[in-house]
């Protein structure tokens, strides 16, 4: 299986790019704050794909435990080499969970087997990067 995006560049530093899902996103640059066009800074969409793959690994074993949760947050951390190419040296996930009687010991193994087996985005960081997570509990 492969994945194909075309990106195309639209104006000063931003670039419009599609997915295999035919969706589109603005990624680059953008120094003007009036700007009508938003861009994703590249780095940055990076630490949001990572922590999408893993949360989509993590919803999708939960719903498998039958263990519900109210909302999941994932803070996703990066810390750049000070030279360039300037690139992560080390990331943070950091997941917070919330809900009432929250089942930890089904999140912990949820986290896990997305760290550490299914989460594909995961496994290429940590070919460039030491990669740490914490996961925190919000009962509500």
């Amino acid at each position: 299986m492969s994945h194909k995006t075309i990106t195309v560049w639209k104006e000063n530093l931003i670039f419009e790019s599609d997915n295999p899902n035919g969706y589109t996103f603005h990624v680059g640059q953008s120094s003007e704050k009036d700007e009508i066009v938003k861009p994703l800074g590249p780095k940055a969409l990076m630490l949001s794909s990572l922590a999408g793959c893993s949360g989509l690994d993590v919803v999708s074993i939960l719903e498998k435990m039958k263990s519900k949760v109210s909302d999941i947050k994932i803070e996703t951390t990066g810390e750049l080499t000070d030279e360039h190419p300037k690139t992560y040296h080390t990331v943070t996930v950091n997941y917070h969970f919330y809900g009432p009687n929250l089942e930890e010991d089904k999140i912990n193994k949820a986290v896990k087997l997305s760290v550490d087996k299914y989460c594909g985005v995961m496994e290429m960081f940590r070919q460039f990067a030491v990669v740490k997570t914490t996961v925190h509990f919000h009962n509500e």
